[in-house]
């Protein structure tokens, strides 16, 4: 049976719940995912199918994004609700029916405090050049950390901030700062052509919505290198690999010259990961490198497979790795045990971890007092080669 259900009362139900994100699919209910878990919605008592799917996709879809899903099987835009209260659309094609999958937007700018960032990142993003990555899977809340990041630089510093999104997401309105908004495929053609124009505007700071692709890879540097703060964001789990990444994007023949390049560009990595925090809710895990003379080295010498362990020496600099905060996460009771090794990077390791804690063996602090040690050490070795 096929259900006659509005987007007005899906999207009422979703705020309603607080549910991060809304499915919509031939062949089912609408599916929401709430605190990190999906769940089938109960409204209508039927399956959607491909003419509800359509009737949804067209009450809310432009007739831009209506054009280009019958072009390229798929399309992405924003859209305003009630209330203030926006969601992130992607609608596509699947079997030859329409699909949507609908995040909700925080109404609210949330604070540096309530996302616990790390320390680090206060003093990277009112650095006058260079260029600051924010990287994690899809839906890992990098949208979020750069909206709290320029919502900060907009009540704290006079800046011209432009950025470049696909789609917009939070609206920042003016306040110390003046902040320009431009959406790809409405403002300007793609991320590549809104760089490049960026230049001419005046800019102190450019936020790039996604760097995937070569070009647009290469004016951001570009940009990071002439003298502006650089916004970005990656698929990318980790420092290391999010480093390997950029420069592999390049042909062979050109990646000497990025790697000198980016390693005098770079100034940090901010990797993330989200997972559900007890008793309820979500709670981000992150991963802090900041570029240091030795991590630049490292990036110049293509020795990257060291960058880990220049991280975990690195914490009177705000470093850490992604499975201390994991760890720390567990052991605050913020985290079950299962959830934490699900995003580690090596779960093997921090399984050890957690089940010599459990016995009460957990030496963190003695590791941390060498590891302090190790630190120094290794950055006068990394200065002297300077």
């Amino acid at each position: 049976m096929a259900i006659k259900v509005s987007m007005e009362k899906l999207l009422a139900t979703v705020i309603s719940i607080k549910a991060s994100d809304l499915h919509i699919s031939v062949g089912q209910p609408p599916v929401v995912r709430h605190q990190g878990r999906l769940r089938k919605l109960d409204i209508g008592g039927g399956i959607l199918d491909p003419d509800d799917t359509t009737g949804l996709m067209k009450s809310i879809t432009p007739d831009r994004c209506q054009q280009e899903l019958q072009q390229k099987g798929g399309a992405d835009f924003a859209i305003e609700y009630v209330d203030g209260y926006r969601f992130r659309v992607a609608v596509f094609k699947q079997k030859g029916t329409i699909g949507m999958v609908m995040r909700r937007i925080p109404s609210q700018f949330l604070t540096f405090e309530q996302l616990r960032t790390p320390e680090a990142i206060r003093s990277l993003i009112i650095r006058p050049r260079g260029l600051l990555l924010v990287t994690g899977p899809t839906g890992s809340g990098k949208t979020t950390s750069l909206a709290s990041m320029i919502n900060f630089l907009n009540d704290n510093y006079d800046k011209h901030i432009i950025t470049l999104e696909d789609p917009i997401e939070y609206y920042h309105k003016h306040k110390k700062s003046t902040i320009n908004q431009r959406e790809i495929g409405i403002d300007t053609p793609d991320f590549k052509e809104g760089i490049r124009r960026a230049l001419r505007m005046d800019p102190d700071c450019i936020l790039v919505g996604e760097m995937r692709d070569l070009e647009t890879i290469r004016a951001a540097l570009e940009a990071a290198e002439t003298g502006h703060l650089v916004f970005g964001t990656l698929h990318t789990s980790g420092a290391a690999s999010t480093v390997d990444r950029i420069i592999t994007v390049f042909p062979q023949d050109e990646q000497d010259q990025i790697r000198t390049q980016l390693s005098g560009s770079l100034i940090g990595v901010l990797s993330q990961a989200l997972l559900p925090k007890k008793p309820e809710g979500l709670i981000a895990a992150y991963e802090m490198m900041v570029v240091t003379p030795a991590i630049r080295n490292l990036i110049r010498e293509n020795k990257t497979y060291r960058i880990d362990s220049s991280i975990q020496t690195g914490r009177k600099n705000g470093m850490f790795l992604l499975d201390d905060m994991l760890f720390r996460l567990w052991k605050e009771d913020l985290c079950e045990k299962e959830e934490v090794l699900l995003k580690s990077s090596k779960p093997t390791e921090l399984a050890t971890k957690i089940a010599q804690a459990e016995r009460g063996l957990d030496d963190e602090d003695d590791e941390e007092g060498e590891e302090e040690e190790e630190a120094d050490d290794d950055d006068e070795e990394e200065d002297d080669d300077d």
